[in-house]
């Protein structure tokens, strides 16, 4: 089994997605991203690891003439080539206002009926880690506050792409259609265009994203490079960013749900608080304990997690400048003594 299809399946147990009696709709614009998500769950339902039915969906905007009819073309050649059942749509966008929201919707609206059309389950979309890092610095840039800088979810209703405002009394067909998106966490742009090489799959590559007139294009060309100059793992660093941000969005935190002192954090306590609150706990202990919390990053956020709901997680966590040990039902902060 290929690494990308391993950690596909991975991600798949992780996110509690169903293996059988499903149908998933796979989006598929003809890039890298998408074509190797298509290719890693046809790999799966190949060896019997998956046996849901996949239907591809492609959405022609008809934006650049003859190379969207060629990507629509190259789709309808791989689907037929896999074996994969295929659902397209063409046009109808707005012809004014903004080009990148009016395809957007455009191509939402064609996913929302065709999971309706199917009854599907879900419909997944091959957004990487790169697509987390661009989206958060294009929220930043807007000014968004910690819902923009949680950046995209993995999985969310279908129904919140909802592009107009139904009546509260509107049932939505889709209101129980999951939007999924597998390869968000994980998956680098780097390696969905190395599985489609190992592959053989000569994926299709947008020009649009060569015009710097989109703002995520000039993320992507101009600001991302510079920063990378900076932090040669800056990708990584937004999309880890958005992942903490996330779960401080989605609890309930009120900052007063557990009694600490300046050393020690209690485990019994620090257990019983839900997940999406105890990253946020542990921040904000960690910032009382050493003034301010410069240096920490998620890993070593989610290390002090694991330390403190798992058995097998040792009892030390190394930090900048400290480290976190697990000690009589406690964990206990202590800094790095300095020698003279």
């Amino acid at each position: 089994m290929h690494p990308f299809v391993r950690d596909l399946i991975t991600e798949w147990r992780r996110l509690e997605m169903p293996f059988e009696g499903q149908t998933i709709v796979v989006a598929v614009s003809g890039g890298a991203d998408s074509v190797s998500l298509l290719l890693g769950m046809h790999d799966l339902q190949k060896r019997a690891k998956l046996t849901n039915r996949l239907v591809a969906a492609h959405f022609n905007h008809q934006l650049r003439d003859g190379e969207s009819d060629a990507d629509e073309e190259f789709v309808r050649g791989l689907t037929a080539q896999l074996g994969v059942e295929l659902a397209t749509g063409r046009g109808g966008m707005m012809a004014e206002g903004n080009l990148e929201q009016n395809a957007r919707r455009a191509r939402y609206t064609f996913l929302r009926k065709t999971a309706e059309n199917l009854d599907a389950f879900a419909v997944l979309t091959g957004h990487t880690v790169n697509d987390q890092a661009e989206t958060v610095l294009m929220n930043l840039v807007r000014g968004s506050g910690p819902d923009g800088l949680s950046g995209m979810k993995t999985v969310r209703q279908l129904a919140d792409e909802h592009s107009g405002q139904p009546a509260a009394s509107e049932k939505l067909p889709f209101a129980n259609t999951l939007l999924v998106r597998p390869l968000l966490t994980w998956a680098k742009r780097i390696d969905t265009e190395a599985f489609c090489r190992d592959g053989s799959v000569e994926y299709r590559y947008d020009t649009m994203n060569e015009d710097t007139a989109f703002k995520r294009v000039r993320i992507r060309k101009i600001l991302l490079p510079l920063l990378e100059d900076m932090n040669p793992n800056i990708i990584e660093t937004l999309a880890n960013t958005a992942s903490l941000m996330q779960k401080i969005v989605d609890g309930s935190f009120t900052g007063n749900s557990l009694s600490r002192d300046r050393g020690a954090l209690d485990l019994k306590e620090l257990r019983t608080v839900p997940d999406a609150d105890r990253a946020r706990e542990i921040r904000q202990w960690l910032e009382l304990c050493r003034g301010n919390t410069r240096q920490l990053q998620l890993k070593h956020i989610e290390a002090i997690e694991r330390l403190a709901v798992s058995p097998k997680s040792g009892r030390i966590v190394e930090l900048p400048g400290g480290k976190v040990v697990k000690s009589a039902g406690r964990l206990i902060y202590e800094e790095n003594k300095v020698e003279n």
